[in-house]
């Protein structure tokens, strides 16, 4: 099999992979299960992927997958500026790797969760 199922049904997976996805991108980094990590890792590649390529049909792909929501308020005098999560993609986090051709996240192993024992790790962008 090509995937992991993640014990989820289809719509719930690809809505958690979505959000996950986001999530990294906004934030730099993520605590997450291993198997959720390994997963996330193939789409946020191809998430900054598209980013790299910087065209309309790059940045409509990368719409149509990540989730709209706020990923930065700055103030600029009297104004307010809100960066989205897709603008922060294609304006600062694929430039930072205009010369790497792939990996651009790295997962860190943490300690074993408290609860049921699942594998933890930090995944985040290199």
């Amino acid at each position: 099999m090509a995937y992991r199922k993640l014990g989820r049904t289809s719509a719930h997976r690809k809505s958690m992979l979505r959000n996950l996805t986001t999530d990294l991108l906004v934030n730099g980094k993520i605590v997450t299960t291993e198997t959720r990590a390994k997963e996330v890792r193939k789409f946020a590649d191809k998430m900054i992927t598209l980013g790299k390529k910087g065209d309309l049909a790059a940045r409509r792909r990368a719409a149509a997958f990540m989730m709209d929501v706020v990923a930065d308020v700055k103030e600029d005098g009297d104004k307010v500026v809100v960066q989205t999560a897709l603008q922060k993609l294609f304006d600062d986090v694929a430039p930072r790797y205009a010369e790497r051709n792939g990996g651009y996240t790295r997962i860190l192993k943490m300690e074993q969760r408290r609860g049921d024992a699942a594998k933890m790790v930090v995944l985040e962008l290199v």
